[in-house]
């Protein structure tokens, strides 16, 4: 199969195809969606046990590679749409979407859901259904807003995992994430960030943490707070799901 780089990279990550493929396997059927559709490998996983597939890829160099992978399936047809604004001609009883990152924030997952739901049935399903996106107050290294990649952590856990929210992909929901929390302190030290992690529901039944290109967890620096053993701090989180990195603030007292 033809790839791009990042592409290349994606097909790497075996942990994270082979729970798309899982996924597809056990809801791929009528007509799917594949939206951000990139060299086209979950559309050809789709196309087996689907009536039809679009695979919607905006980069115009991508969509001629997936146009070259998926040319010996009859059902499946590339369109080089952008999928936050395509308008379909039929509705879907699966929408595919592998647009995702750490805490929904970079990627186009949720402006692409807010427009291609309304062409999705009654009763048809998402991939992935949901997430539960956590964070836990840290001592960080770095003075940036980071992705922690790799074996090594350039950080220390100062609290417990919380998880600040839950979405069900399936129904519509406010772009802007606004939470306040009181978080508990398990060390003494300085907390000077959080770490969020996203865990990924593809079905009812399959889960998914992270993995090396599916939602690294991600270091985002706040003021520096020093802390004792059995405290509680306050910390306030702002972005947009979709917005970009530069979205993101966070504050603790």
């Amino acid at each position: 199969m033809k790839t791009t780089p990042y592409h290349h990279n994606l097909l790497s990550d075996q942990e994270r195809l082979a729970g798309f493929f899982e996924a597809i396997k056990e809801k791929s059927k009528g007509i799917v969606y594949d939206l951000g559709a990139g060299s086209g490998i979950l559309s050809s996983q789709a196309a087996s046990q689907a009536e039809h597939v679009f695979a919607v890829e905006k980069n115009p160099k991508t969509a001629q590679i997936a146009i070259h992978n998926l040319s010996n399936f009859d059902n499946v047809s590339v369109l080089v749409k952008d999928a936050t604004k395509i308008i379909f001609p039929e509705k879907a009883d699966l929408i595919i979407c592998e647009m995702l990152d750490t805490g929904l924030i970079d990627e186009e997952l949720i402006p692409v859901l807010q427009n291609a739901r309304q062409y999705l049935k009654d009763h048809g399903e998402i991939i992935p259904c949901g997430i539960f996106n956590g964070l836990e107050p840290i001592h960080m290294e770095t003075e940036h807003l980071c992705y922690q990649e790799g074996l090594k952590n350039n950080f220390k856990t100062m609290g417990p995992l919380k998880i600040y929210n839950s979405l069900n992909l399936k129904r519509e929901f406010n772009e802007k994430v606004d939470v306040a929390l009181k978080l508990p302190i398990t060390d003494h030290g300085t907390v000077n960030g959080i770490l969020i992690t996203t865990f990924t529901l593809l079905t009812s039944n399959i889960i998914c943490g992270p993995t090396p290109m599916l939602n690294p967890p991600l270091m985002v620096p706040t003021n520096p707070l020093k802390v004792s053993k059995g405290d509680k701090i306050n910390l306030d989180l702002n972005y947009i799901m979709g917005g970009g990195l530069n979205t993101v603030k966070a504050t603790i007292s």
